[in-house]
């Protein structure tokens, strides 16, 4: 199960100088019924599914992404993998440009942005964040 960012491995990735615009990949699975004890402050009053947490904190999350200039350019919802393990399945996938690294970890440390991260973690089983960069395609 993973959930949080691990900060050995973000310190990795930003040894390799990542330059210019960035996407990550989110790989999402959801709890049927959402956990709120690590947010006491965030739990609705009755039980919601894991998908309805991640919706509020997909709402939560929107005036940030904005703000720090980077967009959702896919979402889309898994299916049962035709090549992998069938016990690894995803919920949802999302795919987040940003303009850089620093832009990036300038969203994500962001105090009022964190504020609402509690719904995340309510919301999801396990997850994976995988940033990629455009790769030159070989010419003809």
């Amino acid at each position: 199960m993973f959930i949080e960012p691990d900060p050995d491995a973000v310190r990795t990735w930003l040894a390799t100088n990542p330059e210019g615009p960035i996407v990550m990949l989110n790989l999402l699975r959801f709890r049927e019924v959402a956990d709120y004890s690590r947010s006491p402050g965030l739990a609705p009053k009755h039980p919601i599914s894991g998908a309805e947490a991640y919706a509020r904190y997909a709402a939560h999350t929107q005036p940030f992404l904005v703000e720090a200039g980077a967009s959702v350019t896919y979402m889309g919802y898994g299916r049962a993998p035709i090549i992998g393990p069938p016990e690894e399945r995803w919920d949802e996938v999302l795919l987040v440009q940003h303009r850089s690294a620093q832009a990036f970890l300038d969203f994500a440390t962001n105090k009022p942005y964190l504020a609402g991260v509690g719904h995340r973690t309510a919301a999801l089983s396990d997850s994976r964040l995988i940033p990629l960069r455009t790769a030159d395609l070989p010419r003809e």
